[in-house]
């Protein structure tokens, strides 16, 4: 079996690395072991690429001692020693010490790899305020009178604060780095970079610790790498740095395109070291869709222009089985922190309940029309409706409520249905759809009618439009406004009736809201008790029931429908990882599949209070393979026509919409052959199952 599929340097990751040494002051010996000792680390841990804190081969907080040459070439002697450790180490090394460059001093990152200094950048701003006196012992890069510089026994060096590191390997890293005060400046020089190409920033700093400062720096840390589409590397002087007047809490930080993937331990009393995976995919789709991104880059090409790139190729351990790290949500359009998530299903309902309330009122109706089935999409466009009217200052009477049950509608549904609109409060009416639906299955002379249980797509499809045939022309004879229902995992697989069927609404709440996401949405409502306990009850019952669109009758006596819709468009909880990563991201298949394997190989590494143990699935590869399948064929080649009229809707996630008016615009005549070529180079099962 082939392995390197569940190597994560394969899928374009790289793990990286932020250390924190205890260090000496002015003991470049003592520090050089520490930093050769981490790199140790982290090349145990697989890690391509490891950065040190600002001056962490002298120490930080020397001050005068600077200008002795017993501790310049103390530190020279050290980076000698780390450079000769490098050549059996094979990770990128980023080490701060300072450099005499033509009699001036410069505070300086040194980029090194296997016994090789690939360049070195200086600092660009020096702080000269409050406890600050950088500008007393170094000058800034501006000062630098060369573009290349001679060092131990190495000829032609890169130096300057415009150099970019590319490894040949991975032509998707490219890295940048300044040090420190150059990230906290109005223009940081890492901006530039990124539009130059830099995907990975990395600032070797210092940063001693004061009241509220961790918090504003974090929060710099994460805008930077926001604003950039970036990732950004940050390491910060930790214990040993002398505390005469200061003190250092060694907060090093590993962002992703404003999200943080690791944190070190503040005013830890020993050296540590923190790893992440790094999505370069992620960025380089990121930057490709923003194309404000490459407007910037024109706008500041004079800028962009001054940048030099040194390239060098460096091993990736590709070869083994390299799971990743990295925590990936099984719903990623659920937050599974409880706080976020109430925080989310919140503003989630926000959203849908003002798009219902400016239609309602600009279509000057006097009545919200809705189907309810007993299932998830009914009940969540219910209860938005319910909200919306309340928003208004309207009597929920206003809501219209109609079950209409058919040849296989369940007793346990229909009792659902109705007893939501009871609890909610708003207007019943019943309708048997069986008699409307048989005349027109006579009139098409259709076998049912003649007794021969034939159900068939169109035995189905006569329901459902009926249904919202009904719904209709209730709201031309009420002056209503028909609440559509269907979901954005619905959508995306083409699980909705074309035209006249749940295809269509004068208004959808939901058409941008997916499955997994409508039911936490529901589960919220009842623990929180958003429209009372009564209501919550039924809420429950709806979330134990099975999910189906209870066209094909079953056995009478059966409590659940006997018509599952899982077991013909997949898990929905798997079809909307997919629908995320390839509507979101833009991920290759293969990539898509190696990430669900990640995220749902191991049960272990999640934590779903809320959700009963039964229902906490795990998916062999050859789940993930075959409903991904699935997922590709419906999503691009069956399913485009429908999302290309659909009704308005408000877009909800940025996880994205389909609408043709928003984010999704697509020839609805496409193929999906490229996309299920790609499945050739997924295995059939894991290296473990």
């Amino acid at each position: 079996m082939d392995t390197t599929f569940f190597n994560l340097y394969n899928h374009n990751f790289i793990r990286a690395a932020v250390a924190v040494p205890e260090v000496k002051v002015a003991d470049p010996a003592h520090n050089a072991g520490q930093t050769i000792a981490m790199m140790r680390q982290a090349w145990e841990q697989s890690a391509l690429i490891a950065i040190f804190p600002e001056l962490g081969l002298s120490a930080y907080s020397c001050d005068d001692l600077f200008h002795q040459q017993t501790l310049l070439d103390g530190s020279m002697d050290a980076l000698d020693a780390v450079l000769k450790a490098s050549m059996d180490i094979p990770v990128i090394t980023v080490v701060g010490l300072p450099l005499q460059v033509h009699s001036m001093l410069f505070n300086c990152a040194v980029v090194l790899y296997r016994g090789r200094i690939l360049g070195v950048a200086p600092k660009s701003f020096l702080p000269g305020y409050r406890e600050f006196y950088e500008l007393r012992q170094f000058v800034p890069a501006a000062y630098a009178p060369v573009e290349k510089i001679d060092l131990l026994g190495q000829q032609g060096i890169p130096f300057g604060n415009r150099l970019l590191f590319q490894v040949e390997e991975q032509p998707l890293l490219t890295f940048y780095t300044e040090i420190c005060e150059d990230v906290w400046v109005p223009i940081p020089p890492s901006s530039f970079a990124a539009l130059a190409g830099a995907s990975v920033l990395i600032n070797l700093s210092a940063s001693n610790i004061t009241v509220g400062k961790a918090d504003y720096r974090r929060s710099l840390v994460a805008n930077q790498s926001g604003r950039c589409l970036s990732a950004y590397l940050y390491s910060a002087a930790g214990i040993g740095e002398s505390t005469t007047d200061l003190a250092w809490d060694g907060h090093g930080m590993i962002f992703e395109n404003g999200a943080c993937l690791g944190e070190t331990k503040r005013f830890s009393y020993e050296s540590q070291m923190i790893f992440a995976d790094i999505d370069l995919d992620r960025l380089a789709q990121e930057r490709m869709r923003q194309t404000s991104y490459g407007q910037s880059v024109l706008r500041h090409r004079d800028e962009v222009a001054g940048f030099r790139t040194v390239r060098f190729s460096a091993s990736l351990p590709r070869e083994r089985v390299l799971p990743l790290e990295r925590f990936y949500e099984r719903f990623p359009f659920v937050p599974s922190d409880p706080s976020r998530r109430d925080e989310r299903c919140k503003e989630v309902y926000e959203i849908q309940v003002q798009g219902l309330v400016k239609r309602f009122k600009a279509t000057g109706a006097d009545k919200m029309v809705i189907g309810v089935s007993g299932g998830l999409d009914s009940t969540q466009a219910l209860l938005v409706c319910a909200r919306a009217m309340d928003v208004m200052g309207l009597s929920r009477m206003h809501i219209l409520a109609y079950t209409m049950p058919g040849f296989a509608t369940s007793q346990r549904t229909l009792e659902q249905a109705r007893e939501l609109i009871r609890t909610v409060g708003c207007t019943y009416h019943e309708i048997d759809i069986r008699p409307s639906c048989l005349q027109m299955l006579q009139d098409i002379g259709h076998p049912f009618f003649h007794g021969k249980p034939v159900y068939d797509i169109t035995f189905e499809n006569v329901q459902a439009g009926e249904r919202t045939s009904h719904l209709f022309r209730l709201a031309n004879q009420t002056g209503g406004l028909v609440v559509g229902t269907s979901d954005l995992s619905e959508l995306g697989l083409g699980w909705c009736t074309y035209g006249v069927g749940d295809h269509m609404a004068h208004y959808h709440v939901n058409a941008s809201v997916p499955k997994t996401l409508i039911q936490y949405l529901i589960r919220w409502a009842a623990l929180t008790h958003q429209l009372g306990p009564e209501v919550s009850t039924v809420l429950m019952d709806v979330l134990e029931t099975e999910i189906s669109p209870e066209l094909v009758p079953g056995k009478e006596d059966e409590d659940q429908p006997v018509q599952r819709t899982e077991d013909v468009v997949g898990p929905y909880e798997l079809q909307d990882f997919n629908l995320y990563y390839i509507l979101r991201l833009g991920y290759l298949p293969p990539k898509v599949a190696f990430l669900a394997w990640n995220a749902w190989h191991d049960r272990t590494r999640h934590h779903w209070p809320d959700i009963p143990e039964h229902k906490r699935n795990q998916y062999s590869m050859h789940d993930i393979k075959r409903w991904l399948t699935v997922f590709l064929r419906r999503f691009f080649k069956t399913s485009q026509y429908k999302r290309s009229c659909m009704a308005n809707a408000p877009k909800v996630g940025s996880g994205g919409s389909l609408s043709p008016r928003g984010d999704w615009r697509a020839p609805s005549d496409g193929e999906a052959s490229a996309w299920l070529a790609q499945l050739e180079r997924i295995p059939d099962q894991a290296h473990d199952e």
